[in-house]
């Protein structure tokens, strides 16, 4: 019952938000396409959640993620060219964002889970029960929803602005929040492919400069967006700064921080190195090392 109610609760959220944040959407079919948008998140993660609980996996968890980010904003850009007949730039290079930090995160974290055999120790109990999968699926919805809320809202805008400081100054933030992201999640799955390494924790590379280089670059590109969408932003669409603050609190306070914290010191809290290395690297925001 629990688990039902948390459906509930996260699907009238992720619709109420979408209904006001929508505001300055442009129309389709009668309703905003911001709300439509989140619909379809709904939608999407509900029939891939139907196969899942049947067969009680999670192997496809991460990747229809991505594939509803790249679904929403596909649909985004096809509301605003069918509404004005064009995109602007604006919508068409932020759409790109969208889509390239999509395709390789996404590609990324499907190809972590079947070299991990397929599943998430995560959802090894979520997943034997339909009503928390179902939690989670829908949860899930709510997260693309409320990440990508400024990039569809610039896409969608009923008013258009001229390409200006803001564009430029967003896209230079977002340029580096995905090059943080990219290049340190490459070199941990070097560091981890490399038997050398094993059972080590990674305090090499971007990892020298913070114990978790990869949120931060994802919370910085997202919060790139959100810059960039800030000139057409007006009246109830400026909820969508929750963005990148949501981002913020999920990989800090939720599933991120403070989860691989726990795991790390469960596996070297007896390590003088590791609590050395605790000491030293900041947990998130990237500070150059001493040596």
């Amino acid at each position: 019952m629990k688990s039902i109610l948390v459906v509930i609760f996260v699907s009238v959220f992720a619709l109420a938000f979408g209904h006001f944040a929508g505001q300055n959407s442009v129309d389709f079919g009668g309703y905003s396409a911001f709300f439509l948008c989140t619909l379809i998140a709904m939608v999407v993660n509900w029939a891939a959640f139907v196969p899942s609980a049947i067969a009680k996996t999670d192997k496809f968890y991460d990747t229809m993620g991505a594939i509803t980010y790249l679904t929403v904003t596909g649909f985004a850009c096809w509301a605003a060219y069918s509404a004005a007949g064009s995109l602007d730039t604006r919508g068409i290079v932020i759409a790109a964002m969208v889509a390239l930090w999509c395709i390789r995160l996404g590609t990324f974290l499907f190809i972590r889970i079947h070299a991990m055999g397929g599943t998430d120790s995560r959802f090894e109990k979520i997943k034997k029960n339909p009503a928390r999968f179902l939690a989670a699926w829908t949860l899930q919805a709510l997260w693309v929803t409320l990440t990508a809320s400024a990039a569809v809202a610039a896409i969608t805008a009923t008013e258009r602005a001229p390409i200006g400081a803001f564009f430029w100054i967003g896209a230079a933030v977002w340029l580096i929040g995905i090059t943080f992201e990219a290049v340190a999640d490459a070199q941990k799955s070097k560091f981890k492919n490399d038997p050398d390494n094993k059972g080590d924790f990674i305090n090499v590379g971007l990892w020298k400069w913070s114990r978790h280089p990869n949120y931060f670059g994802e919370i910085t590109l997202w919060t790139g967006i959100l810059i960039m969408a800030v000139p057409v932003l007006s009246g109830w669409s400026w909820l969508v700064v929750i963005s990148p603050i949501f981002v913020f609190l999920l990989l800090t306070k939720i599933s991120g921080v403070n989860l691989q914290m726990k795991q790390g010191l469960e596996r070297w809290g007896d390590d003088p190195e590791y609590r050395e290395y605790l000491a030293n690297t900041p947990a998130l925001i990237p500070k150059r090392p001493k040596s």
